[in-house]
């Protein structure tokens, strides 16, 4: 007994010694530093109050805006896949955990054999054996190849999360632009309606006017030819309209199909478009979280990679009841018991293990790089933003002067023309770029709706 003792206890102070050697195989893990003071561009800003940290129904006040932003967060396809992604990574990540338990395994059998003349000792030619056991295998995590694959598993569970996160940040912004088109190309719709409109006046203003002799036929072809100019891009915004609204349906999870909103002269605009500090995108930007907890999941990987160039250490046991007759199976007598030990040490594996090690590094470098993108695409992002934000404002101030002042030329052409003071080619070209001063105007307010769903969406928003 005191051999045995002492060869057990030979052998777990080996294990201890090896266990205490094993510290330095794997590496711990450090958050990749990352030059972000100048992220974006020509901007300093040390306050950090950033409109991220708002709701989304803070931002898009519209009633109409938020009913469909809540059924696509509850009926949008790709929202639902991206958390059924959820529920594989947790199952994986369980998985990792479990591995630390040893695994256990219960059999139960019977066994007939033949038996050689020289070992019958008459029992005859024949015997049945009849057996039940309990095994169980348990390997010691010396090296961290298990606590690696489960730091690895978690790091892809939250990488997961924050790719859901993603999707719907992406899915609120999306629904918002298609939204904030939509009810621009109502308007844009409406202007060219009432431009027909008045060109059904123009029109017969020439009329009486040939046959006063004032003009000639050819301004009453004239004019007639710029009113078909304007009637004939009704069709084409209809169409776009019907588009967008099928193209918002499918975002929402239903079927193509008309869409109830409001007007673009009702928007409403949040008070202060806060922006925060840079390092808040680290916090904030839903991809920039996964892309680094990618990395980080790489970076588990390569340490699991390095466990395979050690030994494996592992104990097994077995108990249960061994008989010959099955009556007696279940006594005392019968019951049987094994415990043992076992290292493995890799010596030639064809370099499997170095191959692996190999491609792990590879795609931490690769992971690494693709967060260092992440970043620096959040940072243009949020800059393209806040740059589109303002040369609207700047065009919306000037388009209006432009309006007021054509509005002016075409009624001073108007009634100079009634009055045979004017040419019929000044009042078509006034109406001309009325028309295109207005649609542009539309077009200005679009895009400073635009931009602030852009900076909303590239500072993390909308998803907390």
């Amino acid at each position: 007994m005191s051999k045995r003792i002492l060869k057990y206890g030979l052998f777990f102070s080996l294990i201890g010694i090896v266990f205490i050697s094993s510290c330095g195989v794997t590496k711990e893990y450090v958050k990749p530093e990352m030059n972000i003071d100048s992220l974006y561009r020509d901007i300093q800003n040390s306050d950090t109050n950033s409109m991220a940290h708002l709701s989304w129904r803070e931002v898009f006040t519209d009633s109409y805006l938020q009913d469909l932003i809540e059924t696509g967060l509850t009926n949008n396809p790709d929202l639902e896949i991206a958390y059924l992604n959820i529920q594989q990574a947790e199952a994986y990540f369980n998985q990792s955990k479990a591995a630390f338990l040893p695994n256990l395994n219960l059999s139960a059998g019977v066994d007939e054999s033949r038996l050689p003349e020289a070992q019958r000792f008459g029992r005859g030619s024949n015997i049945t054996q009849y057996n039940v056991a309990a095994s169980a295998t348990w390997e010691a995590d010396i090296w961290g190849k298990l606590k690696s694959s489960k730091r690895a598993e978690l790091a892809n569970l939250l990488a997961t999360t924050e790719a859901a996160r993603a999707v719907k940040t992406r899915l609120i912004s999306t629904i918002a632009s298609y939204y904030y088109q939509l009810i621009a190309m109502d308007e844009q719709l409406a202007i060219t309606e009432k431009t027909v409109e008045n060109w059904n006046s123009t029109v017969n203003t020439m009329r009486a006017l040939k046959e006063a002799a004032s003009v000639t036929e050819a301004a009453v072809v004239q004019s007639e030819a710029q009113r078909y100019a304007a009637e004939v891009t009704i069709p084409d915004l209809i169409q776009a309209i019907r588009e967008t609204e099928n193209a918002l349906s499918i975002l929402l999870g239903s079927q193509p199909s008309e869409i109830s909103r409001g007007s673009i002269i009702h928007q409403t605009l949040p008070t202060s478009l806060n922006i925060g500090i840079p390092a808040q995108l680290l916090a904030n930007r839903p991809d920039v979280l996964q892309a680094e907890l990618q990395f980080r999941q790489q970076f588990e990987l390569a340490n699991l990679a390095r466990t395979y160039f050690y030994p494996s250490v592992s104990i097994t046991g077995s108990a249960g009841f061994n008989s010959v007759d099955i009556s007696n199976l279940l006594d005392p007598a019968s019951f049987i018991a094994s415990i043992g030990a076992g290292l493995t040490q890799p010596i030639f594996n064809r370099r499997l293990n170095k191959t692996r090690l190999e491609v792990a590094l590879l795609q931490q470098e690769v992971a690494l790089l693709n967060f260092k993108t992440a970043l620096l695409n959040a940072g243009r992002e949020v800059s393209d933003a806040l740059s589109l934000y303002e040369t609207s404002n700047q065009k919306i101030s000037v388009r209006q002067k432009q309006t007021d002042a054509l509005e002016k030329a075409v009624d001073y052409t108007q009634e100079l023309l009634e009055n045979d003071f004017a040419n019929y080619t000044e009042v078509i070209t006034a109406r001309q770029s009325l028309l295109q001063a207005e649609l542009g105007e539309v077009n200005d307010h679009l895009e400073r709706l635009i931009s602030v769903v852009n900076l909303y969406r590239s500072l993390g928003g909308g998803w907390k």
